[in-house]
């Protein structure tokens, strides 16, 4: 099904697909470049704010970033976001060469049944409905389950950032996900929304100033939304491997990337059987992945002092 909507797409959103695939490359180089950054800015006892590597990292987060704001503006996210486990593969080949993270064999099953997994939920996911204008988006934003939902996620941030994270995040690799993934729901809503806002407000037309109030409003979001989220994948990448952080962080980003485009744009109710079956089977299939990556890490982690052996210990 994706295949042939790949195959069948006009020039623009050809375009967006490849503009996705680049920038999935470039963010899949992202947490790497930025682990790396991290370590070497321990081992020499300073602030990884000065590490050159680690700014590399963060470039290629926000040209990965400016590329997926293209990307879902040129092609439909049912498209687009499944080509971001190109990212997660790339990351770990890329994890192992720089930063010697060597996956075992659960880890690296784990991490493909994370992506297949991921991708078979987007193409049942259920498709969204054509928003085109500002004044149809703003509609929807008001809709009252979806600010019931958006309410109900700055509740659960405020509460895993001002609670948990400080007691939890340094022992549960969750807690930092949930945080970054949670905030998805408004990063790619706000850059779906900014294409059609920009539209209006920059056109002159009778409905531009209040287009412009959108524009600006969705603006603010992305950038805090961003802002907190940068904060949160540093100190994740500062106690948990590349390889797993991403590949978790693109199941979950993209669940709730899906569950908020659902409730936005009132998806539910197209829904068939067998669509439902093929989410199902596709969340069965990154439970067990995950599953998986974190059996993997925990044996690396007993597994590492035996294999160093006693002559080799600091």
């Amino acid at each position: 099904m994706m295949t042939s909507e790949i195959r069948e797409a006009s020039p623009p959103i050809a375009a967006g697909v490849w503009i996705a695939v680049i920038s999935s490359f470039i963010n899949g180089s992202t947490f790497v470049l930025q682990k790396k950054g991290i370590l070497r800015s321990r081992k020499r006892g300073g602030s990884y704010l000065k590490d050159g590597v680690w700014w590399s990292g963060t470039l290629s987060m926000i040209v990965g970033q400016i590329g997926n704001f293209l990307a879902y503006n040129e092609a439909p996210a049912v498209v687009v976001t499944p080509l971001g486990a190109l990212g997660v593969l790339f990351g770990a080949v890329l994890a192992s060469y720089i930063l010697q993270e060597q996956l075992n064999v659960l880890g690296k099953l784990g991490c493909v049944l994370c992506c297949c997994g991921s991708v078979v939920l987007i193409i049942h996911s259920p498709k969204s409905e054509s928003v085109t204008s500002s004044l149809e988006l703003e509609e929807r934003l008001a809709d009252p389950v979806f600010v019931a939902y958006s309410l109900l996620v700055v509740l659960l941030l405020v509460v895993l950032m001002v609670w948990v994270a400080p007691a939890h995040g340094t022992s549960n690799i969750m807690v930092y996900v949930s945080i970054c993934s949670l905030l998805g729901s408004f990063t790619v809503t706000s850059c779906k929304g900014l294409g059609l806002a920009a539209q209006d407000a920059f056109s002159g037309g009778p409905s531009s100033s209040r287009a412009l109030g959108l524009f600006l409003g969705l603006l603010g979001t992305l950038s805090v939304s961003i802002l907190i989220q940068f904060t949160f994948i540093n100190k994740a990448l500062e106690h948990y491997s590349s390889n797993m952080f991403e590949a978790i962080y693109y199941v979950t980003f993209t669940s709730t990337v899906l569950t908020a485009s659902a409730i936005l744009f009132r998806e539910w109710t197209t829904v068939g059987l067998v669509d439902c079956l093929g989410m199902l089977c596709g969340l069965t299939t990154v439970a067990v992945g995950v599953l998986l990556l974190r059996i993997s890490s925990e044996a690396s982690l007993t597994w590492k002092p035996a294999a160093r052996g006693p002559d080799k210990m600091d």
